[in-house]
């Protein structure tokens, strides 16, 4: 199995956007609360630093110590949302390591709307307490706005299964940070962080006595024209058919009742003329459902692969590939049919042989 399975802190991302709007509300905890008997696991320290480029990019750097217990593991798994709703979001760049000497080696996968980014080595485990650096880069994380431009991000991610002791995040600008803030819990609608102004470009702010899927959301706001922000992405409607598209398919039905038409006036197979193979039309027939069919999978792996397995369209392409199937089908379904009925006998009607 994959590191997903080895590592405990994976679990379900938190859906709302990447900041957060859930309608579940669970406050966080103060410093010094009594998170109850100590975890054969923890997170003693959690430090992420966001970076916003000018370019409307975000540089996300998590700094994550990790207590494992005796029996060890194999890493673990930083869960991070690459679509919520239908809007995207572009992860890239994405590079570990480990001060510690653990194994650091990422590997990123999707599942459901989720990257994951495991960061070990199925074949080695480790113990004790170990740290581990991640980074990646976010297109995409900013929403335009009339007066400014918002980005609301969930800082550590509502997916660890284990508490965390100390948390702190980070947010840099290029310009003047004056509308910033932070919301500790299990959605963005949690209590206040503890906030310390570093220069007028920076803002950190800190969290202790986190528990298990709790979270930091940040959110900054940016004077607009004060960085570039694309426009967002989304992913397109699982029903993308055209009029071609449906002209398309209107022909293939319009194909199948000819063929069903054919096959009254002159049985398949059993009434070709002189010097024609009577495999021909079947050998024709299965040769269209099979490239009907290739397109249908060609298109549909063309969307996983710009927009992942839960973005899929269904266009014009799969459409025509629909369409040619079904010609191709009719063709040898009509064709089997036909080969099964017996010649009239005399005194006796057409009959289906077994």
């Amino acid at each position: 199995m994959l590191l997903t399975l080895l590592a405990p802190p994976c679990a379900a991302a938190a859906r709302s956007q990447p900041g957060g709007d859930g309608a579940d509300r669970a406050d966080a905890h103060p410093a010094g609360a009594d998170l109850g008997p100590e975890e054969f696991e923890s997170i003693p320290a959690y430090d992420v630093v966001l970076t916003i480029a000018t370019n409307g990019d975000l540089h996300v750097r998590e700094t994550i110590t990790y207590d494992f217990d005796a029996g060890g593991a194999h890493g673990i798994v930083r869960r991070l949302p690459y679509r919520i709703g239908d809007r995207l979001y572009e992860i890239r760049g994405v590079r570990a390591s480990s001060s510690t000497g653990a194994p650091a080696r990422p590997r990123t996968r999707r599942w459901w709307h989720d990257l994951l980014i495991s960061v070990g080595d199925e074949d080695r485990a480790v113990r004790g307490r170990q740290a581990y650096v991640i980074e990646y880069t976010v297109t995409g994380a900013f929403t335009p706005g009339d007066v400014h431009d918002e980005l609301n991000w969930d800082a550590l991610g509502g997916a660890w299964e284990v508490p965390i002791r100390e948390a702190a995040v980070r947010v840099e600008a290029p310009v003047v940070l004056r509308k910033a803030r932070c919301r500790a819990g299990t959605s963005a609608a949690g209590t206040p962080c503890l906030r310390d102004r570093d220069g007028p470009y920076a803002i950190e702010f800190t969290q202790s006595a986190l528990r298990p899927r709790e979270s930091m959301f940040i959110t900054v706001r940016l004077p607009k024209g004060a960085i570039t922000v694309p426009p967002p992405r989304h992913a397109p409607p699982h029903w993308a058919v055209t009029w071609a598209g449906a002209g398309l398919l209107a022909l293939s039905l319009a194909g199948v009742a000819a063929a069903a038409r054919g096959a009254r006036a002159a049985p398949i197979g059993l009434e070709a003329g002189p010097g024609r193979s009577q495999a021909v039309p079947v050998e024709r027939g299965a040769l269209l459902a099979v490239l009907g069919g290739a397109l249908v999978v060609a298109d549909v792996a063309d969307e996983v692969r710009a927009h992942g397995a839960w973005a899929v369209s269904i266009g014009d392409a799969s459409m025509a590939g629909v369409g040619a199937a079904a010609v191709g089908s009719a063709v040898v379904c009509l064709h089997r049919f036909r080969m099964r009925i017996t010649r009239r006998r005399p005194g006796e009607g057409n009959k289906v042989g077994r």
